[in-house]
């Protein structure tokens, strides 16, 4: 397999690895903010606010860093 197949291949097993913990966190989540607002209101909004901005931040860092190692020869 070339070297161009492979760097596919991880990206795209790499992205769904991400969805899918990304999904499953999301489908416990009104859960998990139902058990905080008892804590706090406050609490459980800055739980949601922090798992959207991670969703987000992961994919930007981990284009960072693609561009990164394509940027060297």
């Amino acid at each position: 397999m070339s070297e161009r197949g492979t760097s596919n291949r991880s990206s795209a097993i790499a992205a769904a690895v991400i969805l899918g913990v990304t999904g499953v966190v999301f489908y416990y989540m009104p859960a998990m903010m139902m058990g905080l607002s008892e804590i706090s209101p406050w609490l459980s909004y800055a739980v949601g606010i922090f798992f959207v901005l991670a969703f987000f931040a992961v994919f930007w860092i981990r284009g960072k860093r693609q561009q990164n190692r394509s940027d060297k020869p």
